[in-house]
Order: structure tokens, then sequence, then C-alpha cells
């Protein structure tokens, strides 16, 4: 990312160093850490001046986590599950049963590709009908047999295809929308990177909803935003700030129950540290909600739903 450079010309010295230190078997631990501790100075003062487009980049980094890397950092003896039962499976979601710290869980996540290949494979993280029919599958397999639902969202959107579309793209997102409200189990939504559209929103109607601190949740992407309010895709990074998408106003404006905070330098410098953090957050709104009965979850879940947008009229 173009706001990153200065700190990869510094690792870049650091590995230089390195190097020369082994081959001439020379002593320049000092030297080392001088330029390591240069490297967290830069890293604080760049991350600690963001935008919100600067964010939008972090959470389309191609080396941050998704959910595959969350499931092996954090979830135990978990099978995949696959295929909605009707037309096939989607691999731009994976699902399946797992454990958290030995509680149960069904996981339901957008998987995004390393490489274009993978990405292909995978629409981009961007699911058809099938895979939205699919994560409702596992949800109804969770409320069967009791089991919480954690759904791990990282999606420009839903995939815009006339494939998609001839399979009823839009009836398979309202169907989860409509039947996520009514699941009687504990349902938590962590946004990982991009919360794009219907896309995000099929597998985020939850009881508790997060936001990774360099994540972004909204309607629409700023590229599109901008191409219709200006017909220019490249006043991108002005509209972001307009859009409140950023994880910080989701927060304020209580589209967000609260903020999973990242590494310094964002989530993919270390995984395992944002892992922690996840499921420690995971495991705290399990244990809240798990105390309520069904009634008074739906309840609270439709009330939060229904708080949104809360507008006045001024005469």
């Amino acid at each position: 990312m173009e706001f990153e450079k200065e700190i990869l010309e510094i690792e870049k010295k650091i590995d230089e160093v390195k190097q020369f230190s082994i081959e001439k078997n020379i002593d320049l631990s000092i030297e080392i850490e001088k330029l390591v501790q240069e490297r967290e100075d830069k890293i604080f003062k760049i991350y600690g001046e963001l935008k919100t487009w600067d964010r939008v980049k972090i959470a389309r980094h191609p080396n941050r986590p998704y959910t595959l890397d969350y499931i092996e950092h954090i979830v135990d003896d978990f099978v995949e599950l696959h295929g909605d039962r009707a037309f096939r499976d989607d691999p731009a979601i994976v699902g399946g049963i797992g454990k958290i710290a030995g509680n149960k869980f069904v996981i339901i996540g957008t998987q995004k590709g390393r490489n274009l290949e993978e990405n292909l494979e995978r629409s981009f993280g961007n699911a058809r009908p099938e895979g939205y029919r699919k994560a409702l599958r596992l949800m109804k397999l969770a409320e069967r047999f009791s089991m919480p639902i954690l759904t791990l969202v990282d999606t420009a959107g839903a995939y815009a295809g006339l494939d998609a579309e001839l399979r009823a793209q839009g009836e398979a997102i309202a169907r989860n929308l409509m039947e996520m409200s009514s699941l009687e189990t504990e349902i938590i939504s962590v946004i990982i990177g991009e919360g794009g559209s219907g896309g995000a929103l099929g597998l985020a109607v939850a009881d508790k909803v997060f936001a990774l601190e360099n994540s972004f949740y909204s309607v629409i992407s700023p590229e599109g935003f901008a191409t219709i309010l200006y017909r220019d895709a490249k006043r991108a990074p002005e509209v972001a700030e307009d859009l409140k998408l950023a994880s910080s106003n989701l927060k304020k404006l209580g589209v967000v129950d609260d903020i999973i905070k990242e590494p310094l330098g964002g989530a993919h410098r270390n995984y395992q540290e944002i892992a922690t953090g996840l499921k420690n957050k995971v495991l705290e709104a399990y244990y809240e909600l798990r105390k309520l009965d069904k009634k008074e979850l739906i309840e609270n879940r439709y009330k939060k739903f229904r708080a949104m947008g809360e507008y006045s009229e001024l005469t």
C-alpha cells in the first residue's frame, strides 16, 4: 500500500543488515535493534493517522487473514460441510462444525483466494445463491442441535453475474435475512475485512455484530458510490469519508456492537494476535447470549435491527 512504502524500505534495510551480519559473521544486533525500533515508530505514526480510504485498502490487503485462517487458529476439530442440497457447492462460502474453547459452534464465512487461480475458484469471495443457501442449511442445522453460529464476513458483495440472477440471488439473500431474524440459537457475526452490501448482510443478521478495527461495512463500495454520484470511480477516496463505513463510525451509529482491535500495522501483520482477540470477543459474547431464553434472544435481535436508522423530523 502507498502509505506503507517507508515501512517496507526500513524492513528491507533490516533484512540486508541481518544477511550481511550472517555472511561476514559480525555482530550487528545493536544496529538491527535501532532499525526495528525505527520501523515500530514509523508504523505507530502512520497507522495513528489513517484516513477512511486507507482503512478500506487495509481491509482489502491480499495478506489479510481470511475465514480459513481464523478457523485454523481458533477452531478445534473443524469438519467442513459442503453443498446446498439443491444445485452445487459454492467455494466462496465455507462452513462446518468445530469447537472454540471446547464450545461447539457452526462456523460460516466468506472465503477469498490467495492467488488468481484460487480467487477464480472462489469468485473472489463473492457468493452465488447456492452459497447463501448452503449457509442457511448450516444455520438450520445449528438451530436443530442448539449450537451457536459464528459468521465471518469478508466480501465485496454477492456475485454479480447472469447465472446468479437466474438462480434467484435476491431471493436467496432475502430468505437468509428473514430466517436469521428468527433462528432460535445464538448468532455472532464478525466483519473481518470488506462488508459489502447485501452480500455481507446475508450472513450478518446476528445478536452481536463486531467489526475488526480496519474492516468496513457499507451498503455500497466507495467506487460504486462515486460512480453513481459523480460518474467517476476515482473519487472513491473522497466519498469513503461520506459513507461513514469505517468501524469507528459503525459503532457510533449502532451498526456494530463493538470493535476488535487489530495488531499495530493491521491484521495481516500478526495472525495469531488478531485471531486471539477475535476468539476472546466471540466467547465473551456467547457466554452473555446463552443466558437468554429463546424468546428473549429473538426479541432482542429484532429490536437491535429495528433501532438502526432512527431519525427525527424538524418542524
